[in-house]
C-alpha cells in the first residue's frame, strides 16, 4: 500500500492546530448558528420582500362633499357578462343628478359607498385592501365621483387658442353632416385646402367669443376633453415658429430655426 506522503501530513497537522482569534469567536459562531436555523425555516416560512404595511389610498380614503342640489342615487345590482373569461360579474349605477343634468357611473360590487344625507358627504370603501385591483379601483373611482360632482353643479370648460396667420374658427351648422337635427360643427380654417368641419357630441356646447377662440362647455369632462384633443389634433403646436392650437393653459418651449 502507498503510505500518505509527509506534505499532506503537514497540512493535517496545521488545520487540526489552526484556532480563530478571540474577537472573531462572537461572529463564527452568530453566523453558524444562522445558517443552520435559516436551513431548518426555509421550508416552513419565507422573507418578505417588503415588511412594509398596505395603505389605504389617500383619494379614496377622502370624503366627497356634495354641494347643495346635487343628488346621489345607487341603483339595484344587475349582471353583466364579461366578454374574455365569460363570468357573470353584479355591477351597479351610480346616478348622479344636479342643475346641470344627470350622469351615470357603473361601479365593481366590491366598491361601497356610506352616503351621509345630513352631512352631505360621500364615503367611499372597499372589501379588501391586498388586492391590487380593488386598491387600484378605489381611487379611480372616487376621481370620477369628484369630476362627475362638479360637472352638474357648475360644469366643465376647454378654452383652444388658435395661433397662426390666417386660422380662424366658427360654429355652424351642417344638415347634411348632422347625425342628428341641431347638430353643430365647428368649422375651422387652418391653412388647408378646405375648412375642417368637426361634429359637436350631444351634451357639449361650443362658441365662438373670438375669431381665434374656442369655448368648449359640458358636464362630462371626458368628452369636453375629447372633443378639444380632436380639434388640436389638426394643428399641433410647433417648435419653431409657436403655431397651432393650444388647449388651456398649454405652452411650448422654442426651438431655434436649423441652420444649414
Amino acid at each position: 500500500m502507498l503510505a500518505p506522503s509527509r506534505g499532506g501530513r503537514v497540512l493535517e497537522r496545521k488545520a487540526a492546530s489552526f484556532t480563530l482569534p478571540s474577537f472573531l469567536l462572537p461572529a463564527f459562531q452568530s453566523s453558524t448558528s444562522a445558517s443552520t436555523g435559516a436551513t431548518n425555516n426555509a421550508i416552513t416560512s419565507r422573507r418578505q420582500f417588503s415588511n412594509t404595511a398596505g395603505r389605504a389610498s389617500k383619494l379614496g380614503r377622502t370624503p366627497i362633499s356634495i354641494p347643495p342640489g346635487v343628488d346621489i342615487s345607487l341603483g339595484e345590482p344587475w349582471i353583466e357578462k364579461d366578454l374574455t373569461t365569460y363570468l357573470r360579474i353584479p355591477k351597479r349605477t351610480l346616478t348622479v343628478q344636479g342643475p346641470l343634468g344627470k350622469l351615470e357611473l357603473t361601479i365593481p360590487p366590491y366598491l361601497k359607498i356610506d352616503h351621509d344625507v345630513e352631512a352631505r358627504k360621500a364615503l367611499l370603501s372597499i372589501e379588501d385592501t391586498s388586492v391590487k385591483q380593488q386598491m387600484a379601483m378605489w381611487g379611480t373611482t372616487w376621481a370620477y365621483l369628484q369630476r362627475y360632482i362638479i360637472g352638474v353643479s357648475e360644469g366643465h370648460t376647454a378654452i383652444l387658442r388658435l395661433v397662426g396667420v390666417g386660422y380662424r374658427a366658427s360654429v355652424e351648422e351642417r344638415p347634411r353632416l348632422a347625425q342628428w337635427p341641431g347638430q353643430m360643427f365647428v368649422c375651422l380654417k387652418l391653412g388647408f385646402t378646405h375648412p375642417v368641419e368637426e361634429p359637436v357630441p350631444l351634451g357639449v356646447k361650443a362658441t365662438t367669443p373670438q375669431p381665434t377662440r374656442i369655448l368648449l362647455e359640458g358636464i362630462n369632462r371626458e368628452v369636453v376633453m375629447s372633443l378639444a384633443a380632436n380639434i388640436r389634433k389638426w394643428r399641433r403646436p410647433e417648435p419653431y415658429k409657436g403655431k397651432g392650437i393650444f388647449v388651456n393653459d398649454e405652452t411650448i418651449k422654442l426651438k431655434q430655426k436649423k441652420i444649414k
